[in-house]
């Protein structure tokens, strides 16, 4: 079964358009903050399971990088919105 994206710019596109960079509530520590602030920002992830948001980049398409919320288990997707803007930052 394919899995699809509904990139808010192309309509639903199948997932191999896409590029996943990572969970969408990393905030990236300043830059004269301590090195172990960058060691966890780098390095040190949750591995979550169940539903969460993720920054994707639609690749083969529009380009645009959008905040995918999905459930990773299951990889159901239950939406996505343009990163641009969103509270979470955009996509460095």
């Amino acid at each position: 079964m394919a899995s699809f994206i509904p990139c808010p710019h192309c309509g639903p596109r199948p997932k191999e358009e896409f590029k996943v960079r990572g969970d969408a509530a990393v905030v990236r520590p300043a830059p004269d903050a301590p090195r172990e602030a960058w060691f966890a920002y780098v390095y040190a992830r949750d591995n979550q399971r169940g539903r969460h948001r993720e920054h994707w980049q639609h690749v083969g398409g529009c380009r645009r990088w959008l905040v995918v919320e999905r459930d990773t288990a299951t990889h159901e997707v239950y939406g996505a919105q343009d990163a641009a803007g969103l509270s979470s930052g955009g996509a460095a």
